[in-house]
């Protein structure tokens, strides 16, 4: 029986440093966003979409974990962590296992705000190389009081027969 229990235990370590990485690559992310440096804004993105991919991974190990130790402990074979450490057997799992949910609900909050501000951060520098861009090329759907559009068309036709 402690057997299951020490796995699910290890796997839930495992995806507690993930989510540890994670944090850790978004504030790096949010760093280089920050800076106004963006060279490496690449870089980031991709590292952060590979931790991302790998706690899919460890998520889907979990799941697995969690429902042979709910059969294992008689409970649904669908029982959340949160069932785990309620239905634990007397002894330490309980509060262990109340221990990695706590860990993983802070964490996964702190993931959450950073991806937030990141998305923030990144759509005011969206907006701001598009109000860049947009000064730089005049708007030629305006015209002026003479009905032209204020841009030099350079060569121009002319009607001689006018």
């Amino acid at each position: 029986m402690r057997l299951g229990a020490q796995e699910l235990s290890s796997l839930l370590w495992k995806e507690r440093e993930l989510l540890e990485l994670l944090t850790f690559k978004l504030e790096e992310e949010q760093l280089i966003l920050t800076s106004g440096k963006t060279r490496w804004l690449q870089h980031a993105t991709r590292e952060v979409e590979q931790v991302v991919e790998r706690l899919r991974t460890a998520g889907l190990g979990r799941t697995v974990e969690v429902s042979a130790l709910a059969r294992e402990w008689g409970t649904e074979e669908n029982a959340s962590l949160r069932d785990i450490a309620a239905q634990a057997p007397a002894g330490p799992w309980s509060e262990i296992f109340a221990g990695h949910l706590n860990a993983l609900a802070e964490l996964t909050t702190r993931i959450r705000e950073l991806r937030d501000a990141n998305d923030q951060f990144l759509r005011a520098a969206a907006r701001s190389t598009q109000e860049t861009v947009a000064g730089l090329v005049p708007d030629a759907g305006t015209y002026n009081s003479r009905g032209g559009t204020g841009l030099d068309a350079g060569a121009r036709l002319f009607d001689k027969d006018l």
